[in-house]
């Protein structure tokens, strides 16, 4: 795994590398023109925007101001350092390549852009990962460790005392124990429960592939990172 600190000795990416970056950035409202990546993002405000744009808790674009003085340029790559890229995507830019950065060294931004790419993915993919886990807690309710109750208050731990396998719905077992003479709704209301425990089942199932999926995404992320780490230092 790398560090998260990208060193000055930056070498070049690759032309498919570079056509990447620069498509996923044009694709990112930003408040001024595009003209010279050197020059546009050398400030660190364009920088803060993109994490915005994805991020947007995490950025308060009052704390970076337009600058063409190397002291508030590195105010305010000093402020995204410490208060976003650091803290919230493990990323910190060395004091080097911000040098080389504000003074606009043809590259060094390429690389920290490049690199910030993967960082707001692998944050974005994470965040999803823990709402889908959040979803399926929720649905895990209808587990028969316990029972499942709703806004009617019908408890069917009264109809299943000895609860069941998860995915298991056994149909039969779940009426033969009953009299639907004496309780004629009940029935109905037994049949709307289980079709309630398969649709929660499907849910989980759905759920749990989507987050396989983004483990395998954010793997072969952090494959892409630790590549393009391998390939700056032995440039």
């Amino acid at each position: 795994m790398s560090t998260g600190v990208v060193s000055p000795t930056d070498g070049d990416l690759d032309e498919d590398s570079l056509q990447e970056l620069f498509t996923w950035i044009d694709e990112i409202p930003l408040s001024r023109p595009k003209k010279s990546i050197t020059r546009d993002f050398s400030d660190g405000v364009l920088v803060a925007e993109i994490v915005k744009n994805f991020l947007p808790k995490l950025v308060d674009i009052h704390n970076y101001s337009p600058a063409n003085s190397l002291t508030q340029k590195l105010t305010n790559w000093s402020t995204l350092n410490r208060k976003v890229l650091t803290k919230h995507l493990n990323y910190t830019v060395s004091d080097n390549t911000i040098n080389n950065i504000v003074n606009c060294k043809a590259g060094a931004i390429e690389h920290v852009l490049f690199v910030l790419r993967g960082k707001i993915e692998k944050h974005i993919a994470r965040r999803e990962a823990q709402e889908l886990r959040k979803q399926q807690k929720v649905y895990d309710d209808f587990s028969p460790e316990g029972p499942v109750k709703d806004h009617t208050g019908f408890n069917t731990e009264e109809y299943y005392p000895n609860g069941r396998q998860f995915g298991k719905v056994a149909r039969a077992q779940s009426y033969q124990d009953v009299s639907v003479d004496d309780q004629p709704n009940l029935r109905l209301i037994l049949e709307e429960k289980e079709q309630a425990l398969l649709a929660s089942q499907e849910t989980i199932q759905i759920l749990q592939a989507k987050m396989r999926r983004l483990e395998h995404l954010l793997h072969l992320k952090d494959l892409r990172i630790d590549d393009l780490a391998k390939r700056l230092q032995s440039a």
